[in-house]
């Protein structure tokens, strides 16, 4: 415990702890995670999962509410605004994301100031963690390696954020569970470019007449010379014949390698094909909503889940978790429509009392109006609370609707 309250009591000005702590961020890597952060670069598919998921994640806004309702506290700035001195919360929440789809697991350590509060967030290493069990009160620790020693961090003062695993307290790497895939891909990949480099254009040239060596290659240099400046176009000259070789270019199959590379990323990603690039062109505007809401439902929403989950346990005290305090990323932006809906659906949340305008207004980042912070109902939208102490009489009083003729409304 000693050497934890050091960690975090230690002050800048000491050259020696300083370089101790920031060796904690510093990228080492195991042969496996050189593979993962391989993938990362070779393999656009893994670039495009991974990008797309922590894209998604750290563009959501994410506030402090207390019943419905954003509150500000000691505490708030550090997801909304600066989780440490080298971040804003969308680098912080990208780089936890690309951690934990790269690796399986992220860590962010928790400094604390002299008086015990949170004053940052700080990413670390993953290959420099693992989590481990106490053997006497079977809660886990962090084991954070550094170059100058390694210290053991208590559950509540790390945010772990993993993939599933079979132990529960860490996650399996989905390019593991990809590794195969992609050997594969990258196996098919090299064998397509050696047949295309077989498949380029080769000729036969005959001539009626023996030549030396030397007139050999003068003519061949003087022939590929020809073929280059005229796009193709060869010339057969009087005792030359040219006969072109048939060469066989790769199998069309091949290329649904690729198709099925897609596919297994999706799946493990729980990406929709069409994210990473697979069936884009069959996407159009009439079933765009219910694919973002799919995306939204089955990806995103655990993802959250599991942020606000350790966000809350460990920078959250007891105390301010029963007075109702949360951290909550809002999905709404996500699953808004088109134009045309967002204002159907506004209007008739508004006329029947479900939004307050300046709440719609605040959604569509537009300011805040007098009067608008109070609900309505229609006919022709009466302040709700009148309508309640029947304030509203006479001819201004709601009337139900009568039916003409043909049945239709008046």
């Amino acid at each position: 415990m000693s050497r934890i309250k050091a960690a975090f009591t230690r002050k800048s000005t000491s050259t020696t702890s300083s370089k101790a702590f920031s060796t904690w961020f510093v990228p080492r890597g195991s042969m496996f995670s050189n593979r993962s952060e391989s993938a990362l670069v070779t393999s656009e598919i893994i670039f495009a999962a991974v990008s797309r998921l922590a894209n998604s994640v750290s563009s959501l806004p994410i506030k402090v509410n207390k019943s419905y309702a954003p509150v500000e506290s000691s505490f708030s700035h550090l997801l909304t605004y600066q989780p440490n001195n080298n971040m804003t919360t969308t680098a912080f929440i990208s780089l936890l994301e690309t951690h934990r789809n790269i690796y399986g697991n992220a860590y962010a350590m928790l400094e604390y100031d002299n008086r015990a509060q949170i004053k940052a967030l700080n990413v670390l290493d993953p290959n420099r963690v693992e989590p481990v069990i106490d053997s006497e009160t079977k809660e886990v620790y962090y084991q954070v390696m550094g170059d100058s020693g390694t210290t053991y961090v208590h559950n509540t003062s790390i945010i772990h954020l993993k993939h599933v695993g079979h132990s529960g307290i860490k996650g399996v790497s989905p390019i593991r569970v990809l590794q195969g895939t992609l050997d594969f891909d990258a196996g098919v990949r090299e064998f397509s470019v050696v047949q295309m480099d077989g498949a380029k254009a080769s000729f036969i040239l005959k001539m009626d007449t023996n030549v030396s060596d030397e007139k050999k290659m003068e003519m061949l240099q003087s022939f590929g010379q020809f073929y280059r400046d005229n796009g193709g176009v060869l010339i057969e000259e009087a005792g030359t014949k040219i006969e072109r070789l048939d060469s066989k270019f790769i199998d069309s199959k091949v290329f649904d390698v690729d198709k099925v590379t897609r596919a297994r990323v999706a799946s493990v990603f729980t990406l929709p094909l069409y994210m990473i690039g697979e069936g884009a062109g069959q996407v159009s505007t009439s079933n765009m909503e219910q694919l973002y809401l799919d995306y939204v439902q089955g990806t995103l929403t655990p993802i959250v889940t599991q942020y606000e989950s350790e966000f809350n346990r460990k920078l959250l005290t007891e105390k301010e978790r029963k007075s109702g305090i949360y951290f909550k990323f809002n999905l709404n932006a996500l699953l808004r429509a088109d134009m045309q809906a967002r204002g159907a659906f506004y209007q008739q949340g508004i006329r029947s009392g479900w939004f307050k305008p300046n709440e719609v207004r605040a959604w569509e980042d537009l300011p805040p109006v007098e009067g608008g912070d109070q609900l309505f109902l229609s006919k022709d939208l009466f302040p709700i609370d009148q309508v309640a102490a029947q304030r509203i009489g006479g001819a201004d009083a709601p009337t139900a609707p009568t039916l003409s003729e043909g049945g239709e409304n008046n």
